[in-house]
């Protein structure tokens, strides 16, 4: 018989019992920092997290999907910005968000991006919208939909760093890859008890 669903509750503790390092600083140069918020909250098939998809007019990232997040503004600290591009993304109340912990870093070759993974609940999956041009749609998506058979892929493309892992998740109507990919991947890692580094990304 298949475990049931992973709860908020349980992945949360699993989060905040993942150590990483406090003082992690970006490993290339002109890094340009950035954080995401990831929010997790209780559905009728388990915990489910909040995604978005980016607009099509977008000069970067047109139609990927994507977690709220951006640049952090000067003197913001990465939860601080998570929390604002959240509100201002999808109107996501900063007050009824409760911080969990953090995963590792994410550092993109592509885009000199070193991204903070914040991860969050909430009571429950809130029906939002997207509040600026830059969101078309968002979406609650139930983890466990993302472990079920024929989900996830991985391809391997060659890259001016090296050859590289690069993570796809199929879902009915959009398929998340990339650096959104990684952070799930490892979110579900970490929340089933995996062990291991996760691989160097794009």
């Amino acid at each position: 018989m298949p475990a049931p669903p992973l709860t908020t509750a349980q992945i949360a503790t699993a989060v905040a019992a993942h150590t990483v390092p406090p003082d992690l600083a970006p490993d290339f140069e002109g890094a340009r920092l950035s954080a995401v918020l990831i929010v997790l909250a209780d559905g009728v098939d388990g915990a489910e997290v909040l995604l978005t998809r980016r607009s099509m007019h977008l000069n970067n990232h047109k139609g990927e999907v994507s977690f709220p997040g951006g640049r952090l503004d000067p003197g913001e600290t990465y939860v601080q910005a998570a929390l604002r591009e959240a509100y201002e993304e999808v109107g996501l109340n900063p007050e009824l968000v409760a911080i969990v912990g953090q995963l590792h870093p994410i550092g993109t070759w592509v885009s000199k991006s070193w991204i903070m993974p914040i991860v969050a609940s909430i009571v429950a999956p809130l029906p939002l919208t997207g509040r600026t041009s830059e969101v078309d749609r968002v979406l609650w998506v139930p983890l466990h939909d993302l472990t079920q058979p024929g989900t996830f892929r991985e391809e391997w493309w060659h890259t001016a760093a090296g050859e590289r892992p690069i993570f796809f998740f199929e879902l009915d109507d959009e398929t998340v890859w990339g650096a959104t990919a990684r952070m799930l991947h490892q979110l579900l890692r970490v929340a089933h008890g995996v062990d291991g580094d996760e691989p160097p990304a794009l």
